[in-house]
């Protein structure tokens, strides 16, 4: 489904809670998708890897929330390799920017002295978290930026957490595919409930 459109908050959290999100094309032309089968993380059963706990265990960065919600979409926006496009258009910056204003999206940022070095942005309905996009300048950067959503929307009691699309870097999550039928119904359940989205407590793991 295409669209040159503007969209408005309230037809933004309709189709998010609906199951679409949008992406665009290098013309700016908004497309909609409802995939089936659907990427989703299972959030009750994450674990970090064996890996990552030496690096949380150092504290290498910083974790802060929505402190700069405009720089993580716009990084996360460039494309990661010169012949890669991008699907986070000006527009859907713009876009996800007054969500985030307006309290429906959230970004969870990492920092070494004061500097934004990665992160991940989402949107955030009632207990559904739709994971966007992430990026890192530093090693790990945004695998702990990750890991510290995923302890939140396990402390927080979200149900789900979707990743939209299966591809190598979800899977390195734990995403699973559903169909879509039933990621209609958990995401029925999902946003009927109310969840915070605030930092977890210690410890992480």
């Amino acid at each position: 489904m295409a669209n040159h459109e503007n969209f408005t908050l309230e037809e933004m959290i309709s189709a998010y809670s609906s199951g679409y999100f949008p992406m665009a094309e290098p013309d700016g032309e908004i497309f909609w998708y409802n995939p089936h089968p659907r990427a989703i993380i299972p959030i009750e059963t994450y674990k970090p890897s064996k890996s990552l706990k030496p690096i949380l265990n150092k504290n290498l960065f910083e974790i802060r929330i929505n402190q700069n919600f405009k720089e993580v979409i716009e990084s996360c926006s460039h494309p990661r390799r010169t012949e890669e496009l991008t699907w986070i258009s000006p527009y859907l910056i713009e876009l996800y920017s007054e969500m985030n204003q307006a309290g429906f999206a959230h970004s969870v940022e990492a920092y070494q002295n004061n500097e934004l070095v990665g992160g991940l942005y989402g949107v955030c309905i009632g207990g559904a978290f739709f994971g966007e996009s992430m990026f890192t300048k530093v090693s790990n950067a945004s695998k702990v930026a990750f890991h510290y959503l995923m302890e939140l929307l396990k402390q927080e009691g979200f149900v789900v957490l979707d990743t939209q699309f299966m591809n190598d870097n979800v899977k390195r999550y734990g995403a699973i595919e559903i169909s879509r039928s039933k990621y209609t119904r958990m995401l029925k359940l999902a946003i009927e409930k109310k969840c915070e989205f605030k930092l977890p407590q210690m410890p992480l793991f």
